[in-house]
C-alpha cells in the first residue's frame, strides 16, 4: 500500500509540474479552491482588517492553538492568486517597520505587518514569466531575490526600500534586476557572511546537474556568476553558513549543507572554483530528503524528510545530526511529532525549532535539552483546521525572525498568517 501511495503522490506531481521540482505539494486546484473558499471559514477579504484572536482553550476563533495569538490574516483570495508557498521576512533598518513576503503561484506579494490592528497589502512582483506552485524567496542587504520552478524565470532582484514610499495600495512593482544564469530553480539559500547566494534545483541536465549555481550577489543588482556544485547531483534545498561550530577543522569555513532526494551532502564551499565534498549523511527509512537547519551552535543539523510520513506511517519524523566532526556526522537523536501530518520547512531561533508542519500548522519544538536528546513540543498554531492528516496541505513555511517576536506564516491554501506567542 505504501508503494502504491508513494507512485500515486508521484503521478500528482508530474500532472502538476512539468519542471525538476520535488515532491513539495500537489496541488489539487479544485480542492485548494474549496479550501480558500470554505474551509477557513474567516470570511475577511477586506484589506487592513486584523482578525485578531487570542488562543484560549485550545483555540483561536476557528483554529486550534496552543500559546500563540492570532495577530492578523489576509486571504488567498485577497492577493488575487491560487495559492501560497514560501515567505520570508524584512525588517527596514530605516524606519524599523517589518514586512512579510510571501510567494504566490503567480508572483510575490509584500505586506506591512507592523500595525498589526491594519495590515497593509502593499503591492506585489509579478513571475518572471510562468504561473508555478513552487517560488523561493530570501533576503540580503535589503534587497529580495526570487527563483520560481517556471521556466526560464531565472533569479528575481527587487530592491525593498521602494517599499517605503507606496501611497496608493496595492501596486505592481518590477523587478531592479534579472540573473538569467539559470532558467527555473526549486529553491535560493543566501549565505549573509559572504554575500552569495545558492540557487539550487535547476534542470537537472544543466551546467551542475541541478546542483547549485554559486552567485556573488554583494553588488544586489549587478549578481555575478561564480560557479557551482555539481560533485553530488540534485540539491532539493540547502543551507549554507560560515561555520563556527566545535569541529575547530572548519571553523571560518563557507559550509554548504544539500538536502540532496536520498541523502545530506556536507560540502566546503569556500573555494568557489574546487568545492570539496566533507561527508555524506545517510539514515534508514529514507524517502525524500527534503530540508535541513543548524542550530546556532552548528553543533546539530536538524533534517526533515518530506515523503516518510506517506511512505512509512510515521508521525511527523524530525532527525537530528551531531555535527561534531563534520567529516563524520552521526544520527543523534529522532523527534516525533503528535500527529501524522507532513513536515515541511523548518528554522532555528535560539532554542526553539520552527517547524511548517503542512496540515498540523506551525510547530515550535523546544531544543534547549537537545544535547540530552530530549526535544518538546511547547506550542503550534494551526491554520488549517480541516484535518492533521498526511497530505500536501496547510503551512507551507514560516519565518520567525522578527525582533518584535511576530512569526509569519504562508498557508498554502489560505495566504498569510501573523501569530505571536501568547502573553
Amino acid at each position: 500500500m505504501n508503494r502504491i501511495l508513494l507512485l500515486l503522490a508521484c503521478a500528482l506531481l508530474c500532472f502538476s509540474c512539468s519542471k525538476d521540482d520535488g515532491p513539495d505539494i500537489m496541488i489539487d486546484p479544485g480542492d485548494n479552491n474549496s479550501n480558500n473558499n470554505n474551509s477557513n471559514n474567516n470570511n475577511n477579504d477586506n484589506p487592513g482588517e486584523t482578525n485578531f484572536q487570542a488562543c484560549e482553550n485550545g483555540m483561536a476563533g476557528i483554529y486550534a492553538c496552543d500559546g500563540y495569538d492570532l495577530l492578523g490574516w489576509i486571504s488567498i483570495n485577497e492577493f488575487g492568486s491560487q495559492s501560497a508557498n514560501d515567505i520570508w521576512g524584512w525588517t527596514d533598518p530605516m524606519t524599523s517597520k517589518e514586512y512579510a513576503l510571501i510567494g504566490l503561484n503567480d508572483g510575490t506579494a509584500f505586506v506591512d505587518i507592523s500595525d498589526t490592528e491594519n495590515l497593509v497589502y502593499l503591492g506585489r512582483l509579478p513571475t518572471a514569466t510562468t504561473s508555478s506552485s513552487w517560488r523561493d524567496i530570501k533576503v540580503y542587504n535589503d534587497h529580495a531575490f526570487v527563483v520560481a520552478e517556471a521556466g526560464g524565470h531565472g533569479m528575481q532582484v527587487f530592491d525593498l526600500t521602494q517599499l517605503r514610499n507606496v501611497t496608493s495600495p496595492p501596486v505592481v512593482f518590477s523587478t531592479d534586476a534579472n540573473f538569467t544564469g539559470f532558467g527555473n530553480a526549486h529553491n535560493i539559500v543566501i549565505n549573509e557572511d559572504s554575500g552569495y547566494a545558492y540557487a539550487v534545483g535547476t534542470q537537472r541536465d544543466d551546467a551542475y546537474f541541478g546542483g547549485a549555481h554559486f552567485i556573488n550577489v554583494q553588488d544586489p543588482i549587478n549578481p555575478t556568476a561564480d560557479g557551482g556544485l555539481a560533485i553530488n547531483g540534485y540539491s532539493h534545498d540547502a543551507n549554507v553558513i560560515t561555520y563556527n561550530g566545535p569541529d575547530a577543522e572548519h571553523v571560518g569555513k563557507e559550509i554548504y549543507v544539500g538536502a540532496n532526494e536520498t541523502n545530506v551532502v556536507v560540502v566546503d564551499v569556500s573555494d568557489k572554483a574546487n568545492p570539496a565534498n566533507l561527508s555524506t549523511i545517510n539514515y534508514s527509512n529514507r524517502a525524500y530528503t527534503h530540508q535541513g537547519w543548524f542550530t546556532e551552535d552548528h553543533k546539530y543539523l536538524i533534517v526533515g524528510d518530506e515523503l516518510d510520513e506517506i511512505n512509512f506511517l510515521f508521525n511527523s519524523r524530525t532527525l537530528i545530526f551531531d555535527m561534531t566532526d563534520m567529516d563524520n556526522p552521526v544520527l543523534h537523536t529522532t523527534y516525533l511529532g503528535p500527529t501524522s501530518a507532513i513536515d515541511h520547512n523548518g528554522y532555528v531561533k535560539g532554542d526553539e525549532y520552527f517547524l511548517a508542519n503542512y496540515t498540523a500548522g506551525m510547530r515550535v519544538l523546544d531544543i534547549s535539552a537537545i544535547d540530552s536528546q530530549t526535544i518538546t513540543e511547547t506550542g503550534f498554531f494551526d491554520t488549517y483546521p480541516v484535518n492533521n492528516s498526511a497530505q500536501f496541505s496547510g503551512v507551507w513555511s514560516v519565518y520567525p525572525y522578527f525582533d518584535s517576536g511576530k512569526i509569519i506564516i504562508s498557508d498554502i491554501n489560505s495566504g498569510l498568517f501573523v501569530v505571536q506567542r501568547s502573553n
